[in-house]
């Protein structure tokens, strides 16, 4: 093969490899298209759920808001049920770079991805989602009347739990990265005091401006942190093993 020919068949393979991915994420799209349908026929059987679960009675503020609520609580339930279908999408695309063995590991992170999404939501709604509501509800004292808009309510829960739904991916990313060879457990403990910081000042943007719920908002995110590290390690020590054998094996 001449020099000239070989920039044609890389920017070929190129081509190809981003038709294949911009096709999954096609399809991935009108899966989420296709759960956000369902979820917006059972948004009512949801809202009920949310109602019961809370002390308070809500109102609408304008039609909008109506709408709003519809959105987002079929948003939420697509994102969800999407993201073991877009996980599989992902490890289809780069199944065929990895060996035989990496395929057989790298295909239990799909369900793990989406147990640890649900999780991080429970652990939001049931626990992080009281405390903050709680402190926020002390400080009345008694000189309001309190009144919640569904919106508000809703956008409230949205941004406590959310993000520690993503946040509990993090054990699950690193060992992923850590398969593909991105990221090692040593890069993780090197950056680990910058990760703190980043991790504090997000407990203090989740959290009221209240000391000790900003320590118990940023300790479960430390704590996922480390899991990461001892996820990337148990990875990384396998996959040297797995290559010192290979090694061993061609001699």
């Amino acid at each position: 093969m001449s020099d000239k020919q070989r920039p044609y068949d890389q920017e070929m393979e190129v081509t190809e490899h981003l038709n294949e991915l911009r096709k999954r994420l096609l399809w991935s799209f009108m899966v989420f298209v296709l759960f956000f349908i369902i979820g917006f026929i059972y948004v009512e059987d949801i809202f009920r759920f949310f109602e019961n679960d809370s002390q308070f009675e809500f109102i609408v503020l304008g039609p909008g808001e109506i709408l709003w609520i519809y959105m987002i609580i079929a948003s939420t339930v697509a994102v969800a049920l999407t993201l073991p279908f877009l996980s599989l999408q992902i490890w289809l695309f780069v199944k065929p770079g990895l060996t035989p063995k990496e395929q057989k590991v790298t295909v239990t992170y799909i369900p793990v991805i989406f147990l640890l999404f649900v999780g991080g939501l429970l652990f939001g709604y049931l626990v992080i989602k009281d405390l903050i509501l709680n402190f926020l509800l002390s400080l009345n004292a008694g000189m309001f009347e309190e009144m919640f808009t569904a919106e508000k309510y809703f956008r409230f829960i949205m941004q406590v739990t959310l993000p520690f739904a993503f946040f509990f991916e993090i054990p699950v990313i690193s060992m992923f990265l850590t398969s593909l060879g991105i990221i090692s457990p040593m890069f993780l403990k090197k950056v680990r005091k910058y990760a703190y910081l980043v991790l504090v000042i997000l407990g203090t943007m989740l959290s009221p401006p209240d000391f000790i719920l900003q320590l118990v908002v940023a300790i479960p995110l430390i704590v996922l942190y480390e899991v990461a590290i001892m996820t990337s390690q148990f990875v990384y020590r396998r996959k040297l093993a797995a290559e010192q054998e290979m090694s061993m094996d061609s001699q």
